[in-house]
């Protein structure tokens, strides 16, 4: 069956994206905790292991909330954000402002009347687990996500900007079933259809309209809040992230080196997972002006595009460039 999702001409008018290094960070851990893992991100996981064998991370308040037997988690950990770029200051303070009675609610609503006993240690001191909660999130923010964010954030903002011409050409029929195959949208409802709804089920959907969510460390499926107090938020997998760890690792076709030479093939290699010049300056270990005279020419040539997300210029593999790397020897 299928989990629905009613939308309005008003609600759909205040539909948008927005990036969250928060909600990043709450899929991270719910990658190492082996949640819905995604075989595309060991390579971080075998860093992020590596790096908390050299230095744990205190994770009381916040790791009985993600990992448990229950298959949802405590909806007021990633409210959505307010503006379109990943203010984590931003998002721990609205987190910390969660109302008691919201979070009592949402703790029931995920463990039962049981509660275990750090879930119960929240439900009664909420401020003061609030504040714990958000430190400890900015600690893993800080040790797992920042050192990767240049990366991370690049596949986010060009996933965005691939989603906004989609909405400009298509409008809402061509950008909902874009962002996941098993999203519909038809007469004002927006469905997620797949094996684990067993029936239907309606969102109870927050203020306002959607706030649509690119995600690089999480799961494979979307995931939609049921219920909130905030806007109602849509996680999906971000276009790109699949690529993002191994990209300029895989050595390039051969077809691609004979036509481009080792230099620019490897650089269209790399473009599997979007990226600024400096980015790839520092991957290559050159001058940000060599690239620049290499993603000419595979511009000029059509195998690479330029996309502008904010004050950054990322590059990007074109369908033509990926057919040529797919080409094989």
């Amino acid at each position: 069956m299928a989990l629905t999702v009613e939308l309005g001409v008003t609600e759909l008018a205040a539909t948008r994206f927005a990036v969250s290094s928060l909600s990043e960070t709450v899929a991270c851990l719910q990658q190492l905790a082996g949640r819905d893992r995604r075989v595309t991100n060991l390579p971080w996981l075998r860093w992020c292991t590596a790096e908390l064998a050299r230095e744990p991370l205190d994770l009381s308040w916040t790791w009985p909330l993600l990992v448990s037997d229950r298959p949802n988690w405590p909806e007021f950990l990633v409210p959505a954000p307010r503006g379109t770029g990943p203010s984590l200051d931003e998002d721990l303070a609205t987190l910390r402002r969660t109302p008691p009675e919201q979070l009592r609610t949402s703790l029931r609503r995920v463990f039962g009347d049981e509660l275990p006993a750090p879930v119960a240690a929240l439900e009664k001191y909420p401020a003061a687990g609030l504040r714990a909660i958000a430190r400890e999130l900015r600690m893993a923010h800080d040790r797992l996500i920042a050192p990767h964010w240049s990366r991370i954030g690049a596949v986010l903002d060009a996933d965005i900007a691939y989603r906004a011409r989609q909405w400009a050409v298509g409008g809402a029929e061509k950008l909902f079933p874009g962002l996941h195959p098993d999203l519909r949208w038809a007469d004002g409802r927006l469905s997620l259809t797949g094996a684990r709804w067993r029936i239907e089920r309606a969102v109870d959907r927050g203020p306002g309209g959607l706030v649509l969510i690119p995600v690089v460390l999480g799961s494979h499926h979307v995931l939609i809040k049921k219920r909130t107090s905030t806007q109602t938020t849509i996680r999906y997998p971000a276009r790109g992230a699949a690529a993002l760890w191994t990209a300029g690792t895989t050595p390039p076709s051969g077809s691609a080196v004979r036509l481009l030479g080792r230099a620019r093939a490897e650089l269209l290699e790399a473009l599997r997972s979007p990226a600024t010049t400096t980015a790839l300056a520092r991957s290559f270990g050159v001058t940000p002006s060599a690239v620049s005279q290499h993603l000419r020419v595979l511009r000029d040539s059509g195998l690479a595009a330029r996309e502008r997300a904010g004050r950054e210029v990322l590059y990007v593999l074109t369908p033509l460039g990926d057919a040529l790397l797919s080409g094989g020897a």
